[in-house]
């Protein structure tokens, strides 16, 4: 199957198991909200409320059950709270199962029980998202280098927000990028791997090889990530692409970029500011939930391909103001805020980052250095 037949296709296979990459679930969950959208204003009051029930109900479970990666350490009575609250806010739970989360499971054919996803990260709300409607989405992480598999999260050990612990054979071990020393439990480092999955090598390049794979056998991944006590592994991004600010501070985009995407209106986002004071964006906006909120504010929004290249509607002051307020909140919101995560000039376009025009990979990420290629003018002007 394919992005634009897959739909179809869950409704008439019913799978059971399957093995997607996120940009998958991405389009099914953006499905869903158009949906969401089309529905009466007091059907959206209805449904937003049920959401937000349900997501204080996944909340505490994680926390009750040790699986939050928020509350990696609760204390007994935070677990006894946490049960509390799961148990008073289940009957809520289950009206939205009964009335709403049932409805989004045909769409994928009633049937899943699991899913394995990899190739690329699987935004933090998209993860949510399905865990509300009650489909177990299983995280995995590896390289080409690595055969692929190095981790997965487990039926038995599904801490979202981790890619896992390692799969039998499989050692980890995180390192600082200056000293190259191990670093303890729950710090953020440069991504070792060990094991007989491991390359040997690459193909008539020792130069190369010897530079990824050392002495004692140890590949370095290129990312960036830490470990829990429980060996399960965090990715926070790519050491090559670590935005460093002029005042010093390395920023890991992804996580950011992953805030963001909780925001109807942003369908793709890509943060720059490299040597800058700050951080900027490129904004991919979501052009039917854009159009819907102009209509509510009565402003005509046209977005016809003459006016959209000359950035006539793009950029005036009340949509300008609608993703100033969207990036802010987002951001602040995210676990671990800080006040160089803030993102300053950002600039919407409408070409969507792609396979077709050279923008994504064939695993679904962001082709960073040819965005940048690309928009390179665009950025210029960010912080001009």
């Amino acid at each position: 199957t394919n992005l634009r037949m897959v739909k179809r296709d869950l409704k008439e296979f019913k799978p059971h198991y399957m093995i997607a990459v996120p940009r998958l679930w991405e389009s099914i969950y953006e499905g869903v909200q158009k949906q969401f959208r089309e529905q009466p204003a007091s059907s959206q009051r209805l449904v937003n409320s049920l959401l937000g029930i349900s997501e204080r109900f996944i909340t505490a479970q994680r926390i009750f059950q040790g699986l939050s990666l928020k509350n990696l350490h609760p204390s007994i009575l935070e677990r006894l709270i946490s049960g509390i609250i799961t148990f008073a806010l289940f009957p809520i739970h289950a009206l939205g199962e009964k009335l709403v989360y049932r409805q989004v499971r045909l769409a994928t054919g009633g049937r899943i029980k699991q899913v394995i996803t990899g190739g690329s990260a699987l935004p933090t709300h998209i993860d949510d998202f399905f865990e509300l409607m009650g489909i177990e989405i299983l995280q995995g992480c590896g390289l080409t280098e690595t055969s692929p598999v190095t981790h997965a999260r487990r039926p038995w050990r599904n801490l979202r927000g981790s890619c896992g612990q390692p799969i039998p054979g499989v050692e980890t071990k995180i390192v600082s990028q200056e000293s190259r020393q191990p670093l303890p439990a729950e710090e953020k480092g440069l991504v070792l791997l060990r094991g007989p999955q491991i390359m040997q090598g690459y193909y008539q390049n020792p130069e190369a090889t010897a530079k990824v794979i050392d002495a004692e056998g140890w590949f370095d991944s290129g990312d960036l990530g830490w470990v829990t006590e429980q060996n399960d592994l965090v990715l926070t991004g790519r050491a090559k692409d670590t935005i460093v600010l002029t005042n010093g501070e390395n920023i890991e985009p992804t996580p950011i970029e992953d805030a963001c995407l909780r925001s109807p209106y942003i369908d793709q986002i890509m943060l720059v500011g490299q040597d800058q004071r700050s951080l900027g964006a490129l904004i991919v906006p979501n052009i039917e939930a854009l159009q819907k909120w102009a209509e509510g504010q009565n402003l005509h929004l046209d977005l016809s391909e003459k006016t959209a290249s000359d950035g006539i509607n793009l950029e005036s002051p009340s949509v300008q103001n609608l993703f100033r307020q969207e990036l802010n909140r987002e951001v602040q919101n995210r676990p671990g805020y800080r006040a160089d995560d803030r993102i300053g000039g950002f600039k919407l376009i409408l070409e969507p980052f792609a396979l077709e025009n050279g923008m994504m990979t064939q695993t679904l990420k962001i082709r960073r250095h040819i965005v940048m290629d690309r928009y390179r003018d665009t950025i210029d002007g960010m912080f001009s």
